[in-house]
């Protein structure tokens, strides 16, 4: 598929193309066969033989799937139309007959115009004023390839327009694919592009929707049914109550079936007989199609359209990459792991219930690799709000609905959404800074209750208890997460140079406040980062402090495992130096030196209660169950805001890496309680110890003498 980026009018494509297909009957007034010389050799020669070099490689537009990642379970599909390209080898020798005895009986005679298919018509034509048709199975599959193909408007309208130029080119066309390609290919190529009506596109969609099964097992009453629906599927629909016209279409069928020497008379007859029995079926598409058992993983889902709809490798613009996912025919494979995520949903799903309005939310990480193994939060992922409540914000009107229990909303991050204040979170940012730039973890300040900064003009934050003042360093200033002192280290190292790290650890300012203060000009002064005063999203922290635990190599978060094209081959971009790389691939890079960051674990063991390699945590810490909960080595943070507003934990093993927060999504006001904050932090604890379970204990590696000070 190109590449070029869609214009205005290209993003009428996909409605215009849904529209022809769906309101044209293939029909087309009859000619003489002398029009295929003179003016139609002389006007079209050349647009025709480049046109049709493009219908030997042409393929329809065929479903993208989902899957879990044991690559078998479908989660769901994505589809403009729904179809599975099948081998003819993979049909029934029924659909194969009945389609040439519907469409085109002399098809294994001609050349790809039908004479006196051609001659027949005209002359009906002639005596009645009609429109009688003359376009075989070949000359039909040439039309449906160029609207299939179509990249344009114009160029959709020019594939279908009833006029004689069209009709020309298309006999000629016909005439020279015949040439290339054979009659299997042909007939191949036509069942796979044809519409069934009910968004079948394509004979393997028509004989799953209308008979839950596959082309390969049509018996000749089904095979006649759906011959005769490329017809005309809304007149011969045999879904329709009384099934009257799709009936008699059928038995038409079955009867040409029978003269071409398919059928037998008595087995025509007894087919005939028989009544159409369906069993329809409906494909899902899209993320809110998710089945119930698997309906947590609907927010995954989601993330993995709009991390689809930022990759170039699919496209130049968002609209373009879509359109990929929807016709490309991929085959996607989610990377969560089965074991974390019910992990995940259980450890969110009993601490705060789906009908509260604070959100609990939590994702987790894979160090290394970038690849998100769960995302969980306490609500029903559903398009459907109508038993919703109104918005817990006072300014939103008594019309709108709250985001719970039903929502769609990316509250994990992955989306537009921009997330909630981190809190003290935040603090990893500049002590990762100061530690990669050449500072020790022994890098001691007497920190007051109150501290005073002239750097931040005048700005004087405090402590949240008198028992954090005193001497401290990294360890201890860490583990009871002192304001004072991160501030004066934030000072020292610069709180640029903090506010630079985390965007090159993946977090994204989405506020208007937050991209003034992350501003070059004005990052320097942004004193109350160290507090965690920006939003930030789940999925950004996690992978933050996965980077971390991977020795300071940071990997982009990624929700898929593997990608494969619709041959089979593994989806490629490529890189400004011309490689090819699978875009499944983890794409990682060194941020901080591996040192700096063991260093960092070193501090982070200090709040989770965890005992660190070489220094003291200074007798308490934030959340000292996290150690005997995990049961391994495990290095955290904890995060509350004013009032806490909101709540957070972010932890990690070697393994994994977990980001758990709570809040009110709709009301960023509405304060959660200190009672609440507890439930991030035994959410990722949890998760940790259930996700882990069974496997080996792996242990942080220490930081050298030389950066411990």
């Amino acid at each position: 598929m190109s590449n070029r980026p869609l214009t205005a009018a290209g993003r009428l494509v996909p409605l215009l193309r849904a529209g022809l297909i769906a309101g044209i009957v293939i029909a087309a007034a009859a000619y003489p066969l002398v029009a295929l010389t003179g003016l139609g050799a002389k006007a079209t020669a050349h647009a025709v033989e480049q046109k049709t070099r493009v219908l030997k490689t042409a393929m329809p537009a065929e479903t993208s799937y989902v899957y879990a990642p044991d690559g078998k379970t479908v989660l769901t599909m994505f589809y403009e139309e729904y179809r599975q390209y099948t081998k003819l080898s993979d049909m029934s020798p029924n659909i194969l007959q009945a389609i040439v005895a519907a469409e085109d009986n002399r098809f294994y005679q001609h050349h790809g115009v039908d004479p006196k298919g051609v001659a027949r018509a005209f002359v009906s034509n002639a005596r009645s004023g009609g429109s009688q048709g003359a376009s075989t199975l070949t000359m039909q599959y040439v039309r449906m390839a160029l609207r299939d193909s179509a990249t344009t408007p114009k160029e959709v309208q020019e594939a279908t327009q009833q006029t004689s130029l069209r009709k020309v080119k298309e006999m000629r066309m016909a005439l020279d694919l015949e040439k290339e390609i054979s009659k299997d290919q042909i007939l191949e190529r036509y069942l796979n592009s044809a519409y069934f009506g009910h968004r079948a596109y394509g004979i393997y969609a028509a004989s799953e929707i209308f008979f839950s099964k596959t082309p390969k097992n049509l018996t000749p009453v089904e095979a006649a049914t759906l011959a005769g629906l490329v017809k005309s599927p809304s007149e011969y629909d045999p879904a329709d109550s009384d099934q009257k016209e799709a009936t008699g279409r059928r038995n038409y069928v079955l009867d040409r079936m029978s003269q071409l020497g398919y059928l037998s008379p008595d087995s025509a007859t007894a087919a005939k007989s028989e009544p159409i029995r369906l069993k329809l079926t409906t494909p899902p598409h899209d993320c809110a199609a998710v089945s119930e058992k698997y309906n947590s993983w609907g927010f995954a889902c989601d993330y993995l359209k709009n991390w689809w709809s930022a990759q170039p490798a699919f496209g130049a613009n968002r609209l373009e990459r879509m359109d990929k996912l929807r016709r490309g025919g991929y085959r996607i494979v989610l990377s969560l792991d089965p074991k974390i995520q019910a992990a995940a949903e259980k450890n969110v799903g009993t601490k705060e219930a789906t009908g509260s309005p604070f959100a609990n939310g939590i994702v987790v990480s894979e160090p290394g690799t970038g690849r998100v193994k769960a995302m969980a939060v306490n609500r029903t992922y559903s398009l459907d709000l109508a038993e919703n409540p109104p918005s817990s914000n006072p300014e939103a009107g008594p019309k709108v609905k709250a985001n719970y229990p039903n929502t769609v909303a990316p509250l994990l991050g992955g989306g537009d959404l921009a997330g909630y204040q981190a809190g003290s979170t935040f603090k990893m940012f500049p002590m990762l800074a100061a530690l990669d730039s050449g500072m020790t973890l022994s890098t001691s300040f007497n920190a007051p209750y109150r501290y005073r900064s002239e750097v931040y003009d005048g700005w004087a934050p405090s402590n949240a208890s008198g028992a954090m003042t005193g001497q401290q360093t990294m360890w201890s200033g860490f583990g009871k997460s002192v304001n004072t002192y991160f501030v004066w280290l934030e000072e020292k190292v610069g709180a640029d140079r903090a506010v630079r790290l985390a965007e090159q650890l993946g977090l994204r300012w989405r506020t208007d406040v937050d991209r003034d203060h992350a501003s070059p000009d004005k990052a320097k002064k942004w004193g109350a980062f160290t507090l965690g005063v920006s939003d930030a999203t789940p999925l950004e922290m996690a992978n933050a402090y996965a980077a971390i635990a991977a020795d300071g190599r940071y990997c982009e978060a990624i929700p898929v495992q593997a990608i494969m094209n619709r041959d089979g081959t593994p989806a490629t971009y490529a890189t400004p130096g011309g490689i090819h790389r699978e875009v499944a691939k983890p794409r990682c890079r060194q941020v901080v030196s591996a040192d700096a960051a063991r260093a960092a674990t070193d501090a982070a063991r200090c709040p989770t209660g965890d005992t660190p390699a070489r220094g003291s945590c200074g007798g308490w810490s934030t959340a000292d169950s996290v150690r005997g909960t995990v049961g391994r080595p495990v290095a955290g943070k904890t995060g509350t805001t004013d009032s806490t507003r909101s709540a957070w934990f972010v932890g990690y093993t070697p393994e994994l890496a977990a980001a758990s927060f709570i809040s009110d999504p709709d009301n960023p006001f509405n304060a959660v309680g200190d009672g609440q904050s507890q439930i991030p932090i035994a959410a990722v604890a949890e998760t940790l110890r259930d996700g882990l379970k069974g496997t080996p204990t792996r242990q942080f590696t220490p930081p050298s003498d030389a950066i411990v000070g």
